[in-house]
């Protein structure tokens, strides 16, 4: 009994210590951004956006980061201007959003320019411009930003703003895949199934696949999904198929729900449970799956 006293004591002890260390840390911080310092400002700004050791305020977020970008600071204007795209502590204002963006961008802030890119790929704030979102996009990649770097394999790939280009779609996938980047990885793993820019490799798809689907991304765990059901790798795996189908179903993939809805139906790679097959079609149905709705219609028709 003692001893676990003892614990709570030293334990409790550490709690203070921390915790007293911590406000010395926020009030350094405070006196070093109220000197005038671009990055404290910065930092203090971050702070509150998210809660850090200070209580949350998105307002005083983006005061602290127009003080910090009115000096210049790029990671600043870089931050003013996702609040000023989001209306985080801030009205929405799609053209600061820009006006930021390009300050941050001119500076060479690799986060920026991808995000600038996207801007003028989707006609966002700006008049819709593939050539100009590509070329910042090359610049945010050519710094190593993986974002950056799997937009210019799509770019590549469809040919959206520089001659189409399956291999080198292939290369900026790969850079950005070898950083850890999901999506880049998934669209790697499709390059490898269809054969685009590489040699047709459907065991480097589903590898690839494999990654991005343990991140949790949902297109990746669907391409598993049927790459099992159909035995792409040489032997069909329902079992494994249905387990890939679940993990996107549940975060509301409509193909997906749609597929998994079928195996239970059919009691193929799951136990069979109709009820739960038709409340996932259904629910597929709901999100616009058209295979899922001509589905009910035909069961519709079927009924009459």
């Amino acid at each position: 009994m003692k001893k676990n006293v003892v614990r709570m004591v030293v334990s409790l002890v550490l709690v203070l210590a921390v915790g007293m260390a911590w406000a010395d840390e926020i009030s350094d911080l405070k006196k070093t951004a109220q000197s005038g310092d671009a990055e404290a400002q910065c930092e203090l700004g971050l702070r509150y956006m998210n809660g850090d050791g200070v209580k949350q305020d998105p307002a005083k977020a983006v005061e602290w980061w127009q003080k910090s970008a009115a000096k210049g600071y790029a990671e600043a204007q870089y931050n003013l201007a996702v609040a000023y795209e989001n209306g985080d502590g801030v009205d929405q204002d799609l053209d600061k959003m820009v006006e930021w963006y390009q300050k941050s961008a001119d500076q060479g802030y690799a986060d920026a320019q991808c995000n600038l890119g996207a801007c003028y790929e989707q006609g966002k704030g700006v008049k819709q411009d593939y050539t100009m979102a590509v070329k910042l996009y090359q610049l945010a990649a050519k710094q190593g930003h993986a974002i950056a770097q799997n937009n210019m394999g799509v770019c590549c790939d469809n040919g959206t703003g520089i001659k189409q280009d399956p291999v080198k779609a292939v290369e900026w996938y790969l850079k950005s895949a070898n950083q850890g980047f999901a999506q880049a990885q998934c669209n790697l793993g499709t390059s490898y199934i269809n054969g685009d820019g590489v040699k047709k490799d459907p065991a480097k798809a589903a590898a690839w696949w494999q990654k991005a689907a343990e991140q949790g991304y949902a297109l990746a765990q669907f391409n598993l999904g049927v790459y099992y059901k159909n035995g792409e790798g040489g032997k069909k795996d329902p079992v494994k198929s249905a387990k890939w189908y679940q993990k996107a179903a549940e975060q509301g993939d409509p193909d997906s729900q749609f597929a998994l809805g079928l195996y239970y139906l059919e009691g193929s790679g799951v136990k069979k449970d109709e009820t739960k097959g038709m409340d996932l079609i259904q629910k597929a149905a709901e999100q616009g799956c058209e295979d899922a709705k001509k589905f009910l219609e035909d069961q519709t028709s079927a009924e009459k």
